[in-house]
């Protein structure tokens, strides 16, 4: 399985990919990459795991190396490339995303896109429907877990506030949330959206 992670929001890329991999997995640096390279890399084996965990980052600079990528979609390998950019218009990036493999952008977040995540949950404690709706329109631009972050932010600052038993539901409901992103392999947009639903009932 070959998934790719790009964007400006470095730190949240990385902490994702030890999320996925842990502190066990190979990394190749892939502006020094030459094609003959890439067979043992995507297909070779190892002595000690059937299944590799692999990180390739920057590979798309090195272009002639890049545009083989897609000859290499059978890899049974749980593979990570890494970019900062990402050419949205090269017949790669296209061959990939027909393919199905799954390409995450990590931006960084405005100080409008908070008050967009402040918007959600205010919008969810009355109406969870329509907060889902909201996030359905800025999912593909955002990072789930940093929306989860400013998510409990606001509901850190509802507390200070107001210290009332639906705060306390909702932060505990935080919790069990925060457990479920880090344990179990259930998109973490999915169980945000079911937060949201159930957020009005608490």
């Amino acid at each position: 399985m070959i998934r790719i992670f790009y964007g400006d929001d470095r730190a949240t890329i990385s902490a994702k990919i030890k999320r996925e991999f842990g502190e066990d997995y190979e990394v190749f640096d892939g502006e020094n990459l030459k094609f003959e390279d890439l067979p043992s890399i995507f297909l070779g084996t190892s002595l000690f795991a059937e299944k590799r965990k692999i990180l390739v980052k920057d590979l798309s600079g090195n272009h002639d190396v890049f545009e083989k990528l897609p000859e290499f979609l059978n890899t049974t390998h749980d593979v990570i490339i890494w970019e900062t950019k990402l050419d949205k218009r090269t017949s790669t990036f296209k061959e990939m995303k027909k393919a199905g493999v799954e390409i995450f952008e990590y931006k960084l977040l405005e100080s409008t896109n908070k008050n967009v995540v402040f918007n959600v949950f205010d919008a969810a404690i009355c109406d969870g429907k329509r907060a889902v709706k909201m996030v359905e329109a800025i999912e593909n631009e955002q990072d789930p877990y940093m929306f989860f972050g400013l998510l409990a932010s606001q509901a850190i600052k509802k507390y200070e506030w107001k210290q009332g038993a639906k705060e306390k539901r909702v932060l505990k409901e935080l919790s069990k949330l925060d457990m479920q992103m880090k344990s179990t392999a259930v998109q973490p947009w999915v169980l945000i959206k079911a937060f949201l639903i159930r957020l009005s009932s608490l």
